[in-house]
């Protein structure tokens, strides 16, 4: 599905049940001090992320655009809960995270799931394969030893994975297979956010573009909503809808990707598209996996 067509479909969706963005962030504030001296007084503050606001509605991939330090992953951590934020808020589903009780966070953290950047850091070399993508149903859920192994099956079957792979352990498999698994693991418990960090930057060019069609083929499936993190302006192009361009914690430039790239209004948004490789270079088209 093409992005545009995505993006009506989107807003139809949004207007006729009437409802509100999945996932709102308002004012979002993150700093960290900066501590000086044998005694680490603090001395100041580094504002990582300032005043950020974005809307992700139900079925839509809106992606976090900038290079290093610009304040994204800061972001992702503090949507997935891993960091507290400095100030701001951030509402799921209409509720505010902050005033959520135990039981409301663990509901969040079954309905909020991570895509790693390092696929190798971020599985257990000690589990085998099968084990990883089983373990949130373990922490999660009641289903039966049966049923979770089918179910893992099912999910290696969907990120292209054997299910005699399950018995193996990380070490053998390669970088794109591995994010495979990182891939199963998020889906795991039918989330309804995926917060995809750099997905694609620890892999080659290759096995990304494989990695990109896999992730754009199951959004389209299960109709997911995903935060996707990138620095890399190509990258975002062939799986988002909408783009959000950060730069020194803000974001500088927010709106459908094919207008971020036809009508770029910001001076760092236009850096970014200058430094793409081709000065006519348009957004591909990634097709579904048949």
């Amino acid at each position: 599905m093409e992005t545009g067509d995505r993006i009506r479909m989107v807003e139809r969706m949004r207007e006729e049940n009437g409802e509100g963005p999945l996932l709102s962030v308002r004012n979002l504030v993150k700093s960290f001090p900066v501590k000086h001296g044998i005694l680490a007084r603090t001395k100041g503050e580094i504002r990582a992320v300032n005043d950020v606001s974005f809307d992700i509605a139900r079925g839509e991939t809106l992606s976090l655009v900038g290079e290093s330090g610009c304040g994204k992953t800061t972001t992702a951590k503090l949507v997935l809960g891993l960091e507290e934020p400095t100030g701001g808020g951030i509402r799921f589903e209409g509720r505010d995270l902050n005033a959520l009780d135990t039981a409301g966070r663990r509901q969040y953290r079954r309905s909020v799931q991570a895509v790693f950047q390092d696929p190798y850091a971020s599985l257990n070399p000690r589990m085998a394969a099968g084990r990883i993508v089983s373990e949130p149903l373990e922490n999660y859920s009641d289903i039966a030893a049966k049923e979770r192994e089918a179910r893992v099956a099912e999910l290696f079957a969907k990120v292209g994975l054997r299910a005699d792979a399950m018995r193996r352990f990380p070490f053998e498999f390669s970088g794109g297979q591995r994010q495979r698994l990182g891939i199963a693991r998020a889906l795991a418990l039918n989330p309804r956010l995926i917060v995809a960090d750099e997905p694609v930057s620890a892999l080659d060019v290759s096995v990304q573009a494989q990695v990109l069609r896999l992730l754009a083929d199951i959004r389209d499936r299960l109709d997911l909503t995903m935060l996707f993190i990138t620095h890399d302006l190509r990258v975002a192009a062939q799986v988002c809808d909408t783009i959000a361009v950060m730069h020194d914690g803000e974001i500088v430039e927010y709106g459908p990707t094919s207008r971020i790239y036809s009508e770029p209004q910001h001076a760092y948004t236009k850096s970014l598209l200058a430094a793409v490789p081709g000065r006519h270079w348009h957004p591909p088209v990634i097709p579904t996996i048949q």
